[in-house]
């Protein structure tokens, strides 16, 4: 035990490797060999094989170069307080198990409520990542379709999105046995309330829109204002994915961009992605809790003592054991302050901006679009498919970038997520305009 708190301790306080050095099932198992075993290898082999062959194998994601899919940049002080957090061993499902570690963070859920413009009776729940909360949210807008309307539609229920929205709508939406309806996006990229409009009309199937809080792909925003108006008018619940952009809200100068989201139903932000707390995390919130209740509470006979009057996180989404993952964001958010967090997401920002504009400025890259948070996408033009991921895979196994291709308006791209504030865009510049110049990107 004390082995592991040791290396845990001394972890806290290094810098991480920045190369991509995953190796296969084969490799590993002929360096690791057998490790579950009747008598068991002892917890200083454990831990050397953990720390000198399992943990090198795999990509680090808060390295300040790291900048491919949605990276993530805990502060010292969430990484550590995971730490008690695991000691403390605290059941977070109901209050008289859990009541002081769910008060801590609820704390931090009314502090996001308070972001969103939401009541003072909005409650949430911290669950495991974006997926588990966009499935709960759905959940819950499905059923509650069912209760004010009085009956499942002919055809079964349907929800709407953009074709952006994240992978996870059309997974929840399987789970759900719900259609997904696709509404066009408008040039830009956004779901707009005049796109909607003609689909609610046309399909009394959709119980629940789903609006991006910034998209995983392009960091796109949708018209979140014009989509709860008309979402609302036709009775169809509005929920906000904001896993990566939700964070945002703290950001004055992206604030705006949110307009209308103090009307939206439910919303989630991942704060493992850019609150800067460690895996995993996704707050999940209601502007009323009282669908999600109904939705999600459980009963049993040795669940019907539970003290119904006061939160109980297992009330709010699809769970019953909990782990208290919230408090690792409550403890670097009472150590730093939130000044420091809307500092930390400004710098992001204002880095991506940056570097939107070094990539417009250099002759041989292409902007593809303005960054509307902090996803920069560009592309190289005259390089192949084969010439990207020659380019990516180099500079990942030499630790200098960690950059991917995507595809982007129909077209092979590049894109970068500044999530953390450590992150030089000077030096990513460089980079990118010293090592872009070949035409084959060798």
């Amino acid at each position: 035990m004390s082995l592991a708190l040791q290396w845990a301790a001394s972890r806290a306080t290094v810098a991480t490797d920045p190369k991509t050095t995953a190796r296969s099932a084969a490799a590993l198992r002929a360096d690791v060999g057998e490790t579950i075993t009747e008598d068991g290898i002892g917890a200083a082999r454990a831990l050397e094989l953990f720390e000198d062959v399992l943990l090198p194998a795999t990509r680090s994601v808060e390295d300040p170069m790291n900048l491919a899919h949605i990276p993530a940049a805990p502060t010292r002080a969430a990484v550590a307080f995971d730490t008690v957090v695991s000691a403390a061993n605290v059941f977070g499902g109901v209050w008289e198990c859990g009541a002081g570690a769910i008060f801590a963070e609820n704390q931090v859920l009314r502090w996001l409520a308070d972001l969103l413009g939401w009541p003072e009776d909005a409650a949430g729940v911290f669950v495991a990542g974006g997926t588990h909360g966009n499935l709960s949210a759905l959940a819950t807008a499905r059923d509650h379709a069912l209760r004010t309307r009085g009956h499942r539609p002919e055809g079964g229920w349907a929800l709407a999105c953009a074709s952006t929205a994240h992978s996870s709508i059309a997974s929840a939406a399987r789970l759900l046995d719900m259609d997904v309806v696709t509404v066009p996006v408008d040039d830009h990229g956004h779901l707009t309330g005049a796109a909607l409009a003609p689909v609610l009309a046309a399909d009394p199937r959709i119980c629940a829109v789903v609006a991006s809080g910034g998209t995983t792909n392009a960091g796109i925003v949708d018209e979140i204002g014009s989509v709860v108006e008309v979402a609302h008018r036709h009775g169809a619940w509005v929920h906000v994915d904001g896993a990566y952009g939700g964070a945002a809200l703290a950001a004055p100068t992206a604030r705006e961009r949110f307009a209308g989201i103090e009307e939206a139903d439910s919303f989630i932000v991942d704060p493992h992605k850019w609150l800067f707390a460690p895996y995993d995390c996704c707050a999940l919130l209601y502007r009323d809790p009282r669908p999600a209740a109904a939705t999600h509470s459980q009963h049993a006979a040795y669940l019907d003592s539970i003290d119904r009057g006061e939160s109980n996180p297992t009330d709010l989404a699809a769970h019953l054991s909990r782990r208290t993952r919230g408090l690792p964001l409550w403890y670097s958010l009472a150590t730093h302050g939130t000044a420091a967090y809307t500092a930390a997401i400004e710098r992001c920002l204002a880095s991506a901006r940056t570097v939107a504009r070094a990539i417009e400025e250099t002759e041989h890259l292409e902007l593809l679009l303005q960054p509307e948070l902090s996803v920069v996408v560009f592309r190289r033009p005259g390089w192949s498919p084969a010439a990207y991921r020659r380019w990516s895979q180099r500079l990942a196994q030499e630790g200098t970038l960690l950059c991917l291709p995507t595809a982007f308006a129909g077209e092979i791209a590049l894109r970068l997520a500044f999530v953390n504030p450590a992150t030089s865009p000077g030096t990513v510049i460089e980079v990118l305009r010293s090592t872009t110049t070949a035409d084959d990107g060798s």
